[in-house]
């Protein structure tokens, strides 16, 4: 996977989150053919970016909170 292409998967990622859509990171890594620990690492970055992303056990979905 080349860059871009981790930014463009890491943008949709967000997006995902945005839109409260991300619950099963199994499914992502298999739609973007990687593995689900390297789903996490692209987390991960985004955090480090800034966004606060975390786990909502209630829901069962990855959240930013405010």
């Amino acid at each position: 996977m080349t860059y871009s292409e981790r930014k463009e998967k890491e943008a949709h990622l967000l997006y995902l989150i945005e839109h409260k859509r991300l619950s099963n990171l199994e499914k992502i890594a298999n739609d973007y053919g990687c593995s689900v620990r390297t789903v996490e690492r692209m987390l991960k970055e985004l955090r480090e970016e800034g966004y606060n992303i975390s786990f909502c056990r209630k829901s069962n979905k990855y959240l930013i909170k405010n």
